[in-house]
């Protein structure tokens, strides 16, 4: 468990105002270059001193500028793993482990066998560095993290595969922290996730959460949610638990059913929010759907996981590749977007 509330200025204009608690397993901080996630990192780890706050990581203080309390860095119980290359160029990869590891002589070769082997090591152990791919340095690197025995890990911008990140869940049951900038990463592994932008937590929640429900513009843009348009509440059916939204999308308007607006009233200006994803596009020779408008497909591009499409208006939708050939020869198109994956924001 971490409890932190921070304030840190760094000239010439930056300043980090952050407070947050996370439990057990992963915290991922997400956010794009800039935004504090490195420097939240730092400071708990103690290489950085912040003006202000303080910090507890399982009920233990680490640091209280109104008290005077901050703890060293060593005497913290943390382990930080660097974006670059952590591991010390002039030992062997066994001889990186065995600056980790803690006991007597016997049981700090069990604790560095038994770890060669869990991360498929031991045929590497006489190694340097140097002569390894980066994919085993980033596990003998997490190995090395592990045999500190760490009360608290704080890993920053890594390039995990899923298969390792899953490995590190099974090895370490403790708080991790880790900054990102992948966005898959975060719905993979996490388990919390905090939005930060300029020094500022924007979002905080599950991955699911914050995915299905930004809250805000700025966390939408920063989630990479391009749809995003200006609405006005037509209507209001707390019965059914709807509403009409007159949705504006390149200089037309069409009146949309969506989620009902608690807190709102009828004239209303809101801003709206759909996944890409979550849209749905049929042939303009469909019969009438629901939700759905007319628009001109301007662009079609290759993405890993599918294809992605851009209307006329800045709708954006993304298609499997199987959808996607079985309409890419539509004369025409109509664009819905589902009430249900609408998002006032």
């Amino acid at each position: 468990m971490i409890r932190a509330r921070i304030g840190k200025k760094i000239p010439p204009g930056f300043s980090l105002d952050v407070e947050f608690e996370t439990g057990g397993g992963v915290t991922a901080l997400y956010g794009p270059r800039g935004a504090g996630k490195t420097l939240i990192l730092e400071i708990l780890a103690g290489f950085v001193r912040p003006d202000s706050g303080r910090i507890l990581c399982e009920n233990v203080l680490l640091f209280d500028a109104d008290a005077g309390v901050h703890v060293r860095t060593r005497r913290r119980g943390c382990t930080y793993l660097p974006r670059r290359d952590s591991l010390f160029p002039h030992l062997t990869l066994r001889q990186n482990l065995a600056f980790a590891a803690r006991g007597a002589r016997l049981e700090r070769h069990r604790q560095i066998a038994e770890m060669l082997d869990r991360f498929a090591l031991s045929a590497d152990a006489p190694r340097r560095p140097a002569d390894l791919d980066p994919a085993l340095r980033l596990r003998a690197a997490l190995a090395r993290a592990l045999l500190a025995a760490p009360k608290l890990l704080l890993v920053d911008h890594p390039d995990f595969s899923e298969p390792l990140c899953r490995q590190l869940r099974r090895e370490f049951t403790g708080p991790v922290l880790v900054a990102t900038r992948d966005l898959d990463l975060c719905a993979a592994v996490a388990s919390q996730m905090l939005v930060l932008e300029a020094g500022r937590v924007l979002r905080q929640g599950t991955p699911a959460e914050v995915l299905d429900q930004p809250e805000s513009a700025a966390v939408a843009r920063l989630l990479g949610i391009p749809n995003l348009f200006d609405c006005t509440i037509a209507g209001l059916d707390p019965g059914r638990n709807s509403s009409r939204l007159r949705i504006e999308i390149a200089s037309e308007s069409f009146e949309l059913v969506g989620p009902y607006v608690p807190g709102h009233f009828r004239g209303d200006r809101v801003l709206v929010a759909i996944r890409p994803e979550r849209v749905r596009v049929h042939s303009a020779d469909s019969a009438e759907v629901a939700n759905a408008c007319p628009r001109q497909l301007s662009r079609a591009s290759e993405r890993v996981h599918g294809v992605r499409l851009e209307f006329s208006g800045g709708i954006v939708a993304d298609l499997s590749r199987e959808e996607y050939d079985r309409q890419k020869d539509n004369r025409g198109w109509q664009v819905e977007l589902p009430p249900e994956a609408l998002r006032i924001l």
